[in-house]
């Protein structure tokens, strides 16, 4: 368990090396829940992280599902909405 926790904390230092660890993104993605713990409308979310508002809403309905980089891309703005929000201002 302690060696989990070292490699954990290696890998949010940025310490660890390269094929050490693998990346997880869930198969699934809930865009409205990610969408509602920020409250934003469907039209804030897409401007704010460069989706088009159909998109947004055909995943919300599960017309579609986020593939790939997408659902990698969403996991980012779930966990640190401001980062991506500050990375995608003009300053």
């Amino acid at each position: 368990m302690i060696r989990g926790l070292e490699q954990a904390l290696a890998f949010a230092e940025g310490r660890a090396k390269k094929g050490t660890y693998v990346v997880h993104i869930p198969p699934e993605i809930d865009v409205k829940a990610i969408r509602g713990r920020l409250g934003m409308t469907q039209q804030q979310f897409a401007v704010s992280f460069g989706f088009s508002v159909n998109t947004v809403r055909h995943w919300e309905q599960g017309r579609r599902v986020p593939e790939g980089p997408k659902r990698a891309y969403l996991m980012v703005i779930a966990r640190e909405p401001k980062a991506v929000q500050k990375a995608l201002s003009i300053a």
